[in-house]
């Protein structure tokens, strides 16, 4: 199973299950990780922080009972984040992301409470921010010991299938600047062997692609273009 401190610093790649085909979701997933892919992207929402709705923890526990190995990326574009830690882990997630939008102006401990939550359910824990969010909302959280990814939007959570957005790499390389060696950097949306590149250049080293993967005519190609 992918462990994110010893991975190999070269791209990651994380096809999203949004994009798959659901009527044969597990037979999707068997094929991407067999192309390639370093582990399984799951975005998970609420139709409250973002306007629309995906999946549940059964989903995640179906897949994770076919993929005993594969490692699931969760990411919870969510409302009340805290909600949804433990049955997400308990139903085989290996690690969390949560959206610095949905923390910002509780307590001021909250994102290091809910940090300490995704780790104690087992699981590693991220923080996410949206293209309009500026980087230094998490740079409280950067060196936080039990960080260990930070993922940056690149469209507008809520849909799959959107445009990449390139004004979002200068925040990107300025966050990329400020990292701990030990901390992974994850970019999501309209990623494609044509966007990837510049988020690689920018200082990426994970990359989530649904529609560029799941959609292709030859998957293992996209995702050996994507890791260049």
């Amino acid at each position: 199973m992918l462990n994110l401190a010893d991975s190999p610093a070269r791209p990651l790649i994380l096809p999203s299950i949004l994009a798959a085909d659901f009527a044969r979701l597990g037979d999707d997933v068997a094929h991407v990780l067999d192309a390639g892919a370093d582990g399984i992207h799951v975005d998970i929402m609420d139709g409250h922080f973002v306007p629309n709705l995906s999946m549940g923890p059964a989903v995640m526990a179906s897949l994770r009972k076919r993929f005993a190995t594969a490692f699931f990326d969760v990411h919870l574009m969510v409302a009340n984040p805290a909600d949804y830690v433990k049955p997400f882990a308990d139903a085989g997630a290996d690690h969390i992301t949560f959206h610095i939008e949905c923390t910002a102006g509780r307590k001021t401990d909250h994102e290091l409470d809910l940090i300490a939550q995704i780790r104690a359910a087992g699981c590693t824990a991220g923080v996410c921010l949206n293209p309009g969010t500026a980087g230094g909302s998490i740079t409280h959280l950067l060196d936080h010991a039990d960080l260990s990814m930070v993922l940056a939007m690149s469209v507008q959570p809520g849909f799959g299938g959107q445009s990449f957005m390139p004004e979002v790499l200068p925040k990107v390389r300025e966050i990329a600047g400020r990292l701990p060696e030990a901390v992974r950097f994850e970019m999501d949306g309209g990623l494609s062997p044509t966007t990837a590149p510049d988020a690689v250049a920018a200082g990426v080293d994970m990359v989530v692609a649904g529609s560029a993967v799941f959609g292709a005519a030859d998957r293992a190609a996209a995702i050996a273009a994507m890791k260049g």
